[in-house]
């Protein structure tokens, strides 16, 4: 497998969609809902996404592509592409600039190949599994904050609070009393490539998709961050929840997160 080949192809497909965005930045004639009022679903997405799975469709017609709008179309069992073509749907719709696009590519299962596209940044974070992690072609590195009380944490809310609400700000409490400071900035992806450079020193959420963490999870890792679920299990896009840091903080974020039974 040629990962090169791989990885320009999902760039090319990148810049195919941010051209899209940028086109439809504040100009949206259809926003509608799926499945719920809150759950956005613009005339962005589609098409954002139609543009990548052609780019890629039309140099590996075999593989398989999971995407946020369109679900799994069936292809080879062992090269799966995994698509967000708009991570940030909200922020988007309200014409804030925090978005990206978010492209992974798995060999066997496993993510080889991470890309985030923030196209109004004009920033293009990718990684290959072994090889690093890059911020416009430069290399990038997690931060070295040693305590929580020091550091810049993210984290993101999930859309559907009833089940989630409880544990959700618990956690953000904690969180909030430890640290210097906590955003939230809308787009997982953005955060997980933030924490990767060192901009942020951790992030969590809960109830998150394959799309929203593979290709970010990737870049995290390849730039040093330490990727499991909040019990300090391996991570896999997968799973829903996540806690990225830069390893430092990681059993201090843990403590953090746990939730112990109170009476």
């Amino acid at each position: 497998m040629h990962l090169d080949r791989i990885r320009r192809v999902g760039i090319s497909a990148a810049y195919q969609a941010a051209g899209i965005l940028r086109s439809l930045m504040g100009n949206i004639s259809a926003i509608r809902t799926k499945k719920s009022a809150i759950d956005l679903v613009t005339e962005a997405d589609t098409r954002s996404e139609r543009a990548i799975v052609e780019t890629i469709r039309s140099r590996f017609p075999d593989h398989s592509i999971l995407g946020e709008e369109t679900g799994l179309q069936a292809g080879k069992s062992d090269c799966r592409w995994i698509v967000d073509p708009l991570d940030g749907t909200t922020n988007f719709a309200h014409q804030l600039g925090l978005f990206s696009i978010s492209i992974a590519f798995a060999l066997n299962g496993q993510v080889v190949i991470g890309i985030v596209l923030a196209p109004l940044a004009d920033e293009l974070f990718v990684a290959t599994a072994g090889e690093g992690a890059a911020l416009n072609g430069r290399p990038i590195r997690v931060s070295h904050s040693k305590r929580v009380s020091e550091s810049l944490l993210v984290t993101g809310f999930p859309y559907r609070l009833e089940a989630a609400v409880g544990p959700m700000l618990r956690r953000f409490s904690n969180c909030l009393y430890a640290a210097q400071g906590i955003r939230r900035l809308g787009s997982a992806a953005i955060d997980l490539c933030y924490v990767a450079c060192g901009r942020l020193d951790a992030f969590w959420e809960q109830d998150l998709s394959p799309w929203d963490t593979a290709a970010g999870m990737l870049i995290a890792k390849e730039a040093g961050a330490v990727v499991t679920d909040f019990k300090n299990r391996p991570f896999t896009p997968e799973n829903p929840e996540i806690l990225a840091s830069n390893g430092l903080i990681h059993s201090e974020m843990l403590s953090l997160l746990e939730l112990k039974d109170t009476l």
